[in-house]
């Protein structure tokens, strides 16, 4: 599974250390390609940005983008969803767009769009918020108890 994500993280980020705690816990591990953030018009920005992602895009891949438009699925239904996409037996690519989001290209490109919700999260906390989401998915698969369905 790889992420690719526009924008640099600045070293030692606490949000850098979540990431890399839960991407490794992953089967298999979560790489992360960073993308250098576009510059000029928020038009020129995201297709600039669109032509960077596509270039590590293989045309095997099962792209996943991160757009706020994107269905919202629970914790269940995500692993659900993660378990039929493993199922294709293509590398697994999510795409976390930059500031001023994904182009049409790379939302025409993926396969399906995820929003981790209406509110407008920093990117830099999104990367750590989906490799957490991830491998909970992957620990309901497994029936580990990680994951808590029901409240108390």
């Amino acid at each position: 599974m790889r992420l690719l994500a526009v924008g640099k993280a600045p070293r030692g980020a606490p949000e850098s250390e979540i990431f890399a705690r839960y991407a490794a816990r992953l089967k298999p591990v979560l790489m992360l390609t960073e993308i250098p953030q576009a510059l000029g018009t928020p038009v020129e920005i995201k297709r600039r940005e669109a032509e960077s992602l596509m270039a590590h895009i293989a045309p095997a891949d099962v792209v996943i983008a991160l757009d706020q438009g994107g269905t919202t699925p629970d914790s269940l239904e995500f692993s659900a969803l993660l378990a039929q996409w493993s199922a294709l037996s293509r590398r697994l690519t999510f795409v976390i767009g930059g500031a001023e989001g994904l182009d049409a290209v790379i939302l025409a490109r993926a396969q399906a769009t995820l929003s981790l919700g209406r509110l407008t999260w920093p990117h830099l906390l999104v990367r750590p918020m989906l490799a957490e989401q991830l491998f909970r998915a992957q620990s309901i698969a497994a029936n580990h108890p990680y994951h808590r369905a029901g409240r108390p």
